[in-house]
């Protein structure tokens, strides 16, 4: 997909666990992804575990009014039922989340599809069934996902060195060790509690994150 590459630099993934803490006038979903994208965030996804089908559409069509009055766009996390229903940018889904051709069949030509990897087999498999983007993970502990299995850096770039597509970087990662990350071949990085566990600074989070973002693509 055309410029998809450029969208990817920084990956806010939501995380409403943190809104809690967050002043009342400011405790909306909706309200935070603004200030993560305002400071530099370039695209985001909705994760929601929790919510059945019909709410998690409901969320998702709030939050895009937001993503798409600022132009970057918006990805549901692992339901193809709540991307169509709200005509989110695009889905992302992990490896047991379906065929991967199947999901791209059905989401159509013209929505973005992420799948995530861990070895360069499955990024390989996901490439040649459609996947536009791999997110590859966990590449540090993450409080998140803690059952996640982590993914050595080298194998993270085996993998981007091993498919044409672009690869996000996703997992524990933060301020204080995003540029272990450089010479990997990534087109971004993924954050979640980095952006979104900082009640009242969520933007210049993003703005701190971005630039290391940045600084991690030109010495990939």
């Amino acid at each position: 997909m055309n410029g998809l590459r450029e969208r990817l630099v920084l990956y806010a993934v939501t995380d409403r666990a943190w809104l809690s803490a967050v002043p009342a006038e400011r405790a909306s979903l909706e309200d935070q992804v603004e200030e993560a994208v305002r400071g530099g965030a370039t695209i985001v996804q909705l994760r929601e575990k929790g919510l059945d089908d019909a709410a998690y559409a409901a969320l998702a069509r709030c939050v895009k009014t937001v993503t798409d009055a600022l132009g970057v766009p918006l990805i549901v996390n692992d339901s193809l039922a709540v991307s169509i229903a709200s005509d989110a940018a695009g889905l992302h889904v992990g490896q047991a989340d379906g065929s991967v051709r199947m999901i791209r069949a059905r989401l159509g030509p013209g929505k973005i599809l992420g799948v995530s990897a861990q070895t360069v087999a499955q990024a390989h498999a996901a490439e040649a069934d459609g996947a536009d983007y791999l997110g590859v993970g966990a590449v540090f502990p993450t409080a998140t996902k803690p059952d996640a299995a982590e993914v050595p850096l080298r194998e993270l770039a085996a993998i981007c060195a091993a498919v044409r597509i672009p690869v996000v970087a996703i997992g524990g990662i933060h301020a204080g060790n995003a540029w272990v990350l450089k010479g990997c071949g990534l087109a971004g990085i993924c954050v979640v509690s980095a952006l979104f566990a900082r009640p009242g600074q969520v933007r210049a989070s993003a703005r701190e994150l971005r630039a290391l973002a940045e600084g991690v693509i030109r010495q990939a």
